[in-house]
C-alpha cells in the first residue's frame, strides 16, 4: 500500500539497561553484561553493594551486552570477555538475568500494543509497528509509544519510522539512545547513502569484505554501483538484492503472527569437556538443554518433527545430525532420545567446547490430534557408541 508508516523500535543496551534499574549506582559507568560464573554483587558491611571487575574474569565467555559508556572503549556483544578486559579492565561485570529481560520485554511489548497492536515480534528487545492505518500525527504517535515503554518499563527506547522495514530499522539506529527518528524515501541520499554498508541488515562480514574489495564502501556507493558488476561477483539474485537494499526499497509486509523455523538451546561450556571424563557432567547438561527445548516449544504453542543436535570440538570444527519424526513433539523425553539417536551419529572422540539442541519443522500443538510419549533413553551412558 502507498504512504506506509513502518516503525522499528530497539530498546536501549537493553540487557545493560535492565541490570541498572536494579543497580542504579552504576549509571555512568562502563557496564558489561555477559561471563559465566560470574559472581552476583553482594552487600557489604557498609551497606555498600561489591562488584565483580573485567580483570577479574577467567575464561572464555562473551559479552552479551554494554553500557553505552563500555561501548566507549569499543566492546560490543559477542567479544570474549578476556579481549574486553584488556580494553577496560575495570569496567564492571554482572552476570546476565534473563528471566528479568523476558519480564521487561513482556512489559514493553504489552505497552505498544495498547497503542499500536500491528506488532511483529523480532526478538527479546526489537519490535516492527504498522502505523499505516493510525490517523495520529507520526511524530506524535512515535512520542507516545516511547512515553508508554518508559512508563511500563522505566526503560528507554529507540524508534525509526520509515517507509519500510529496511529503512526503519537502519533509522532506529541513527539517534541512540532514546532515539526518534523519522525518514522518508526522499531523505535517502542524505541520510542513509553516507553510511556503511552493513547498516543494511542481512549484509555480514563476509559480503562487507567482498563488497570492500570492489572499492565499495557505503551504501551510496552499493547504491552506484553497476549491476553487472554486482551479478559478477554476487550472483544475479544476490545482486539485485543489495541495489535494491541501497536504494531503500523493501516491500516485506508486518507479520502480525509467524510460526518459528525452528528452536534451539545450546552452550558453551567453561572449560573442554570429554565423554570419557565428563559423562555425568555432560548427560546433566544434555537434559537440560532437552528440557529447555521443550519449554520453550510448550511455551509458544509448538511442536517439532526434525530433532538435531550440533557439537563444536576443541578444534573449532561444528557438527550437526538430525532426525525427523513421523510425528511433531514436545515431550522432553521424546526430544532426549532422539537427540541421542543422532549423537550415536557422531565422533565423541574429542573434546567438546559447545553442546547444542535444535527443534525444526514446526507446528501449531492445537493443530495436532495427539502427541506420544515414548519411553527415555539415556545419553551419554556406557552403551553409547563413541565411534
Amino acid at each position: 500500500m502507498k504512504n506506509r508508516r513502518i516503525a522499528h523500535l530497539d530498546m536501549d543496551a537493553f540487557y545493560a539497561s535492565v541490570e541498572l534499574l536494579r543497580y542504579p549506582e552504576l549509571r555512568g559507568l562502563p557496564v558489561v553484561i555477559g561471563g559465566r560464573a560470574i559472581r552476583q554483587p553482594v552487600i557489604q558491611p557498609n551497606g555498600q553493594r561489591a562488584y565483580a571487575y573485567l580483570h577479574e574474569y577467567s575464561g572464555r565467555g562473551v559479552v552479551t551486552t554494554s553500557t553505552y559508556e563500555a561501548r566507549a572503549y569499543g566492546i560490543f556483544s559477542a567479544m570474549g570477555i578476556m579481549q574486553a578486559a584488556k580494553l577496560a579492565p575495570d569496567a564492571i561485570l554482572l552476570p546476565a538475568d534473563f528471566v528479568a529481560y523476558r519480564h521487561y520485554s513482556r512489559l514493553f511489548k504489552q505497552a505498544v500494543a495498547t497503542l499500536a497492536p500491528r506488532i511483529e515480534d523480532r526478538g527479546i528487545d526489537e519490535i516492527y509497528i504498522d502505523l499505516s492505518h493510525h490517523a495520529d500525527e507520526t511524530v506524535m504517535l512515535a512520542s507516545q509509544i516511547k512515553q508508554a515503554v518508559q512508563q511500563a518499563t522505566g526503560l528507554t527506547c529507540s524508534i525509526g519510522v520509515a517507509p519500510n522495514k529496511l529503512l526503519a530499522k537502519i533509522s532506529s539506529d541513527l539517534d541512540k539512545p532514546n532515539g526518534l527518528t523519522i525518514l522518508k524515501q526522499t531523505d535517502i541520499p542524505e541520510r542513509i547513502w553516507p553510511l556503511p554498508v552493513h547498516k543494511i541488515n542481512g549484509i555480514g562480514p563476509k559480503t562487507q569484505a567482498k563488497l570492500a574489495d570492489l572499492r565499495i564502501h557505503t551504501i551510496g556507493e552499493l547504491a552506484a554501483a553497476e549491476l553487472g558488476l554486482l551479478q559478477t561477483h554476487f550472483g544475479p539474485r544476490h545482486a539485485l538484492q543489495l541495489q535494491q537494499a541501497a536504494h531503500g526499497h523493501d516491500d516485506r509486509p508486518v507479520l502480525t503472527e509467524q510460526t518459528p523455523k525452528s528452536i534451539s538451546r545450546e552452550t558453551t561450556f567453561a572449560r573442554d569437556l570429554h565423554v570419557r571424563t565428563d559423562r555425568q557432567k555432560l548427560s546433566e547438561i544434555f537434559t537440560a538443554l532437552c528440557a529447555r527445548v521443550a519449554e520453550d516449544l510448550q511455551h509458544k504453542g509448538y511442536a517439532g518433527r526434525t530433532i538435531g543436535i550440533k557439537l563444536r570440538y576443541e578444534n573449532f570444527q561444528t557438527v550437526t545430525r538430525d532426525h525427523t519424526l513421523h510425528s511433531p513433539t514436545a515431550d522432553a523425553a521424546i526430544i532426549r532420545q532422539t537427540a541421542s539417536s543422532c549423537l550415536r551419529r557422531v565422533s565423541l572422540q574429542q573434546k567438546l567446547r559447545l553442546l547444542g539442541v535444535r527443534t525444526s519443522n514446526l507446528t501449531r500443538i492445537d493443530e495436532l490430534a495427539e502427541v506420544h510419549h515414548p519411553v527415555q533413553r539415556e545419553l551419554f551412558s556406557p552403551k553409547v557408541n563413541q565411534c
